[in-house]
């Protein structure tokens, strides 16, 4: 079953002699459970690409559905709340607030949403990720590897149709670098959960189920690596 289906992508920024394609007509799907690398050079579109998969920009033209919902038919609430739900996003820079604990970081999805947090989900997350020793620290109290942990945590709390994770390992060492992405590609495997990876690094892009290459907006190479 696709759970993400793209059609005739694109976005443009600029008009007349200033336009720029950053993409141009990208179309593919991806099945549940899959781990799809996206890759490419910097300028390449990955970066718009993952935005507008993840619903944090709005293409020129084309449609983004995920597990069966066009997600640019909604409106800017309905799709805030989709996005919540259905989307976790990982970044570089991970993205925490300040402000609040691992805990808090953790479970803010789901407050967000007016739910009540599965206390069970919670312990399991934590204890994967090993930060059962850590829910009351703040992210200034944390390595670098241990604040993208919490970032993963947050992703997966609200157990999402796909998780989107944008140069995951870019602000990390090579040991924690390869501690993350052993924890994604656990996800993955053990609990089914799609994975779109978008990365420069073919070590990572090695690992995955599948990899598609992006060069000047458009697909170069969609390649399955571990049918």
């Amino acid at each position: 079953m696709d759970i993400l289906k793209i059609e005739d992508l694109s976005k443009v920024y600029g008009k007349g002699v200033t336009e720029v394609k950053a993409l141009d007509r990208v179309s593919f799907s991806v099945k549940k459970g899959e781990f799809v690398v996206i890759i490419g050079p910097s300028g390449s579109g990955k970066s718009t690409l993952l935005h507008l998969l993840g619903g944090v920009d709005r293409p020129t033209s084309g449609n983004v559905f995920i597990d069966n919902t066009n997600i640019y038919e909604l409106d800017e609430t309905q799709l805030a709340i989709f996005r919540r739900r259905q989307i976790g996003l990982i970044y570089q820079f991970y993205n925490l607030i300040p402000i609040l604990t691992v805990e808090e970081n953790i479970t803010l999805p789901v407050l967000l949403d007016g739910h009540k947090v599965d206390g069970k989900q919670l312990d399991e997350i934590v204890r994967i990720l090993g930060l059962k020793e850590r829910l009351s620290h703040l992210p200034n109290q944390l390595s670098g590897g241990q604040q993208q942990r919490v970032s993963i945590g947050r992703a997966l709390i609200s157990n999402p149709a796909i998780i989107l994770a944008d140069e995951p390992t870019g602000n990390l060492d090579s040991k924690n670098s390869s501690e993350i992405m052993e924890l994604l590609k656990m996800f993955n495997k053990t609990f089914n959960q799609t994975l779109i990876v978008i990365t420069h690094d073919e070590r990572i892009a090695l690992q995955a189920d599948r990899v598609i290459s992006i060069e000047d907006g458009r697909i170069a190479k969609d390649e399955v690596l571990h049918p």
